[in-house]
């Protein structure tokens, strides 16, 4: 299992929380209302959101300057990379890791989760070589590279579609509208049960579970349902970890929440998936599937992953030979995790994007 910042371990607990966490939320919910799933979902997201993914015994990552994001070689000769970002993507990016590093066992891929938006803060500190992305970097995120002197080289590495889950005890709906998710989800919002969604839906208490503003999805999201990035009613429960928030909806019968469509599909036996209406009609209602992603029928909500890899980084080889492997065999991790992979001809393109950065990167 993973292990926390000093390398403690809590044996039993975390397994204890990851397969009870429903119970215990509910429980809680019960007990103390919302606040009592809010410290469980903080305590969990402690114990196994705020790990590294890295292992105890992996040198401790540099933290500061320029310097401190590049490769550096490990005791023994080990290679590393510093990678972080997107929760979304790291779900693909640790199964291409994983592959990885069997490839090239004198390399190691240190992939830390926290957030789009943190990644790409520690990629202007100079401590990263990769930032993972659910979304495409900010002007002002590019602009503060460029005061800082790093120079990105955007990858589009699979399509997701971000998708809205509820608890499989609901029955009153199977397709929502975007105006319904807008009415649940904008900031200022004052509903406190499904009946105030729609007078046909029963009384049941609404419990809302997301992403924290850190978050790649979190943005993508609230722009497209809600019309303004970052604006989102203060009546959810935040977490870095999907896990997390998968466990918070399982755990609540009035319980909703999005995130992006691999972790649905590897919870199908815990939270139900809505179809999405881009219209006021829920025949219109379109589920996340592959078709639907890549078609873009799937709308609003289908979109791109990246990675984004910092261009000095391509001129040492164990961090161009990564991202080669995940634009190559590393996409059939794509699928295997649950995202959408790219077409030949798009992943093409974004290959020859790739050589043509080496070049302008002193190879």
């Amino acid at each position: 299992m993973p292990a926390c910042s000093g390398g403690f371990r809590f044996v039993g607990i975390v397994e204890f929380l990851q397969e009870g966490q429903g119970w215990l939320m509910s429980v809680a919910s019960r007990v103390v209302g919302n606040w009592g799933t809010a410290v469980l979902l903080a305590f969990s997201a402690f114990l196994s959101a705020g790990c590294s993914v890295e292992s105890v015994d992996a040198p401790a990552a540099k933290t500061g300057g320029e310097t401190a994001g590049a490769t550096e070689s490990a005791a023994g000769g080990e290679k590393r990379i510093q990678v972080d970002g997107s929760s979304t993507v790291a779900k693909v990016a640790a199964a291409v890791q994983e592959e990885f590093t069997k490839k090239f066992a004198d390399t190691k891929v240190a992939l830390k989760v926290t957030g789009t938006g943190t990644g790409f803060k520690e990629m202007i500190a100079g401590r990263i070589d990769i930032a993972n992305a659910s979304r495409p970097v900010k002007d002002s995120e590019k602009a503060d590279c460029e005061k800082a002197g790093i120079e990105l080289v955007e990858l589009k590495i699979a399509l997701d579609g971000l998708t809205v889950c509820v608890n499989r005890e609901n029955d009153w709906l199977d397709t929502i509208t975007v105006a319904q998710l807008k009415k649940i989800w904008a900031p200022g919002s004052t509903l406190k049960t499904w009946k105030d969604v729609d007078p046909a839906w029963p009384d049941v208490p609404l419990a809302l579970f997301g992403p924290g503003e850190e978050s790649g999805t979190f943005d993508y999201f609230t722009e497209v349902i809600n019309g303004k990035e970052d604006q989102i009613t203060e009546n959810y429960s935040a977490s870095a970890d999907d896990n997390v928030t998968i466990t918070g909806i399982a755990g609540e019968k009035g319980g909703m929440g999005f995130f992006g469509c691999a972790y649905y599909f590897s919870n199908r036996d815990k939270v139900k998936v809505l179809k999405i209406s881009a219209t006021d009609s829920v025949a219109d209602g379109i589920e996340p599937t592959v078709e639907t992603v890549r078609s873009g029928a799937y709308k609003p909500l289908s979109r791109p992953l990246f990675i984004y890899v910092k261009k000095s980084s391509l001129a040492k080889p164990e961090v161009l030979d990564f991202a080669k492997y995940f634009l190559n065999e590393g996409q059939s991790q794509v699928s295997t995790v649950g995202y959408v992979p790219l077409e030949e001809a798009e992943l093409a393109t974004v290959n020859a994007a790739l050589d043509a950065a080496v070049s302008g990167a002193g190879k």
